[in-house]
């Protein structure tokens, strides 16, 4: 079964998991790949939507990754998150500084524009009307300028341009972090972008991911053998379940100590597997 398919482009923030995490509880399908991939590689991922992480970059130093120039020509919309909004305002024609002044922790913005990420999303409204967001901040650069056709979709005292977007475009930038449980909507912000703007399908589940890993193995093995390095940790652990649920005597593992393990894990591993 083909899934509607969300591609995160990882910066090296330290919370890229957690977007991950909340695109999949929404039951959308979506795979985090390195902000260095192709642009041949991003067209035949063929998303529904595109996000950007945030990172520990700036994004006006010239040694700084940038993203693949076919995030903005695919034509499907694109969510930037911290970083990702700064390399989106600077690849875009837009200006990004050193801030004066830090972010870090809770903060309240302040919604702008009515745009449909956030329109119909508020934690509370003040006395002259006005709708706020209570969310996580964590940024020392910030947009200064944004790139033409942008509107501005929320601020702070400190953080005149906290969110933009063009959406004539799909494209949306928040500075703030919604994949963290301190942005108290930052599901339903990521929600809306994934369901409602990028129009994926709900329809893939983490049961499923494995009942349909299980059948390509068998479709791809057929009737050959296969060799596992199985170290003990997560990533091979995981594997050498799949393939042998899916091949079960096809399959031999050879269990490699690389030093790693816990004391006495080594035997824990030779006894499970």
């Amino acid at each position: 079964m083909k899934h509607d398919r969300i591609l995160i482009l990882d910066f090296g923030s330290q919370v890229t998991q957690l977007i991950a995490r909340r695109v999949r509880e929404a039951h959308v399908y979506c795979e985090v790949h390195s902000c260095e991939v192709t642009n041949d590689f991003i067209r035949d991922f063929n998303p529904k939507g595109i996000i950007l992480s945030g990172s520990h970059m700036s994004a006006y130093e010239e040694s700084t990754d940038v993203a693949p120039a076919a995030v903005f020509e695919l034509g499907v919309p694109v969510l930037g998150i911290c970083y990702g909004m700064q390399t989106m305002a600077e690849q875009l024609g837009g200006k990004v500084e050193s801030g004066a002044q830090r972010e870090f922790g809770y903060a309240e913005v302040r919604e702008h524009g009515h745009t449909k990420l956030l329109e119909k999303i508020s934690d509370f409204t003040n006395e002259e009307g006005q709708s706020f967001l209570k969310v996580w901040m964590s940024h020392g650069d910030k947009v200064t300028k944004m790139p033409e056709g942008f509107k501005l979709m929320c601020s702070t005292p400190s953080c005149p341009i906290a969110g933009m977007a063009d959406e004539k475009r799909g494209f949306y930038a928040v500075q703030f972090h919604p994949e963290v449980t301190h942005t108290v909507k930052g599901k339903e912000i990521l929600n809306t972008f994934v369901l409602d703007i990028c129009k994926a399908k709900p329809d893939w589940i983490m049961g499923s991911f494995a009942e349909e890993s299980v059948q390509k193995i068998k479709e791809q093995v057929g009737k050959d053998e296969v060799i596992l390095g199985l170290s003990g940790g997560v990533d091979s652990s995981v594997a050498a379940a799949l393939i042998h649920k899916a091949i079960g005597d096809q399959l031999t593992c050879v269990f490699v100590d690389n030093g790693l393990l816990r004391l006495h894990e080594r035997k824990q591993v030779e006894e499970t597997f």
